[in-house]
């Protein structure tokens, strides 16, 4: 995913001069807070806006010429650095505080499988393959880097991306959320195979046996989860 760092300082500047102007900016206003010419502007502008960060706006009336107007897309908020890990460890932390260690297991499980019930289910002639290849590429847009591949004969889906990963260090029943939500939504069983919390290369999890979408409330809603170490070629 790409980051605010990773581009120019101009552009960088402008940006940042635009999340600080909800309802835009005009290319005027715009050159004068970054003392470019009106041709570099444009061209950043253009750049910007191919990457999907930027969009023109509504122009402001200003009693004569409409003046061109541009503002963030909902898009580019991912660039700027959020403290989303701090913040997840103090909630966690309340959640345990207050439900308890295996309160807080159930309120996990109880969490993915409502998000994964969201999701469109798989065909029910679907191949572990077929369910492997849908889950990866929802696991993908949710930024885990996720590919489905097959290891021994068996479908799997790989994440090289764990977006937990300093709250699941601290707290590895946070896991459980990935496992219950990977098993509602693909209505089956999800063997977790290796963890890069626990010091894998990945997060590696094989596709197992169909199953109902059971609400978690019932028995037998829990996720099912094997450890890294017991998983052979």
């Amino acid at each position: 995913m790409a980051e605010l760092r990773h581009l120019g300082t101009t552009q960088q500047a402008l940006l940042r001069h635009l999340l600080q102007q909800p309802d835009g900016m005009a290319v005027e206003a715009l050159c004068e807070r970054l003392r470019i010419s009106h041709n570099a502007v444009r061209q950043h502008l253009t750049a910007l806006i191919a990457k999907g960060w930027v969009e023109r706006t509504t122009p402001r009336a200003t009693g004569g010429r409409p003046e061109a107007r541009f503002r963030l897309t909902a898009e580019a908020n991912v660039l700027f650095p959020r403290n989303y890990a701090q913040i997840a460890g103090a909630l966690m932390e309340g959640v345990i505080a207050r439900l308890g260690d295996e309160g807080a297991r159930e309120l996990l499980v109880d969490l993915g499988q409502q998000l994964g019930h969201a999701e469109p289910p798989p065909q029910p002639d679907a191949s572990r393959a077929q369910v492997a290849e849908a889950l990866a590429k929802r696991m993908d847009q949710l930024g885990y880097e996720a590919i489905a591949t097959q290891r021994g004969g068996e479908a799997q889906v790989e994440a090289y991306n764990c977006v937990f990963h300093a709250l699941a260090r601290a707290h590895p029943d946070v896991c459980r959320f990935d496992l219950a939500f990977m098993e509602a939504a693909a209505a089956h069983r999800i063997h977790h195979m290796e963890c890069i919390v626990r010091g894998g290369q990945v997060c590696r999890f094989r596709i197992g046996e169909a199953r109902p979408r059971l609400p978690a409330d019932e028995p037998g809603a829990q996720p099912h989860t094997t450890e890294p170490a017991t998983y052979r070629d």
